[in-house]
């Protein structure tokens, strides 16, 4: 009976603990989804396929996958080999991520976020999808896009004109133009 009471409170503890294990697991450390959304960028500034970055540093497509998604973390030596076959210091995959601030008066780089967006799982999707289309129609579709862009650009910037234009609430105009007081005159 005394073993039994003995040994109750370390199962509940390894539960629990467990399964705080499996929660973290779930969901992947910004860290890792930071590391993981820099090498491919910088794969893709520097015109590296997945396959090739992949067997560059002898492991799968599927795997180098899995890192820039960060549903596998980077081992210090794997981020070593990617750096070095991609020609830039492990740091840059750091670069961007809250906390890692070199000092005050360091200048980094800004990240183009259309390359940003094009290294996205979202991107690279729409890139998979564009590239099965036929030229002529992936013209077309690409022509629609920057039309929607620049619709949307001129809607926003509208907007802003009209809530900049507007009287301030306290002013409102009268019926011959002027511009007065919302509020009674003293008298």
């Amino acid at each position: 009976m005394q073993n039994e009471k003995a040994f109750s409170g370390p199962k509940r503890s390894v539960r629990f603990q467990t399964r705080a294990k499996l929660e973290r697991e779930s969901s992947p450390h910004p860290a890792d989804q930071h590391v993981g959304r820099q090498i491919a960028t910088v794969r893709f500034q520097s015109d590296v396929s997945q396959a090739q970055l992949a067997g560059a540093i002898g492991i799968s497509s599927q795997q180098l996958q899995k890192y820039e998604n960060a549903r596998n973390r980077v081992s210090a030596s794997m981020l070593y080999e990617i750096a070095k076959v991609l020609g830039v210091p492990v740091s840059r995959f750091f670069e961007g991520l809250p906390g890692n601030e070199i000092g005050s008066g360091s200048t980094l780089r800004p990240v183009d976020e259309r390359i940003e967006f094009i290294a996205s799982a979202e991107g690279r999707r729409l890139i998979e999808g564009l590239m099965r289309l036929r030229p002529r129609l992936r013209a077309r579709v690409s022509t629609l896009i920057v039309a929607l862009g620049e619709e949307f650009v001129a809607l926003d910037a509208k907007k802003e004109y009209e809530v900049a234009s507007e009287p301030a609430p306290a002013e409102r105009k009268t019926a011959d133009g002027w511009v007065g007081s919302a509020l009674p005159a003293k008298t």
